[in-house]
């Protein structure tokens, strides 16, 4: 199934060897988030929960930015960028586009993950872009239960199948708006 082959070959990379090679440095100016992540799908065909973790680095926006997770080892082993109208995953070995963020989720997670959201949810609000309930202990947007406890974050969607986020970010929080 392609959940399980995407999470696999996620956790696959971090676990590997290889890595990228480093990128110019991103406009500090623009937000900076740094941390480390993780994401669990639960219930595969094997009705078996799967994900993945990794240390990252968040450059930019919603409508640009760059994403690069960093093995445990300390190897870049995946970055993604974006603008306007297209995304790319880089990992080592490949490149491959896609139309926007939730493609490229999507296809790396087998479930897209509001990416765009993200930026404003570590900072334990809601997006601005879409509206929002609140619930005891965080809220609720896009389909996700956010619960914010800085500098820490669970992110759940409602439904099925669950996708866990949690990050947890390190002390620095560059350039934020």
């Amino acid at each position: 199934m392609r959940i399980a082959a995407s999470v696999l070959a996620l956790a696959a990379a971090l676990a590997g060897c290889a890595q990228l090679p480093k990128a110019p440095p991103a406009d500090a100016s623009a937000g900076h988030l740094s941390g480390r992540i993780s994401v669990t799908v639960a219930g595969d065909v094997h009705n078996r929960s799967t994900g993945g973790a990794a240390s990252f680095e968040l450059f930019g926006g919603p409508e640009a930015g760059r994403l690069e997770l960093t093995s445990p080892l300390g190897a870049l082993v995946a970055r993604a960028e974006w603008r306007p109208g297209v995304a790319s995953l880089q990992t080592p070995g490949e490149e491959r586009r896609f139309d926007d963020l939730d493609a490229l989720t999507r296809e790396l997670l087998g479930e897209p993950v509001p990416v765009a959201a993200l930026f404003d949810w570590l900072r334990a609000r809601p997006w601005g872009a879409a509206p929002h309930r609140a619930t005891p202990g965080g809220f609720e947007q896009l389909g996700w239960r956010i619960e914010p406890r800085l500098p820490s974050l669970v992110a759940t969607r409602l439904a099925e199948p669950t996708v866990t986020l949690r990050a947890r970010l390190d002390g620095g929080d560059e350039g934020t708006p």
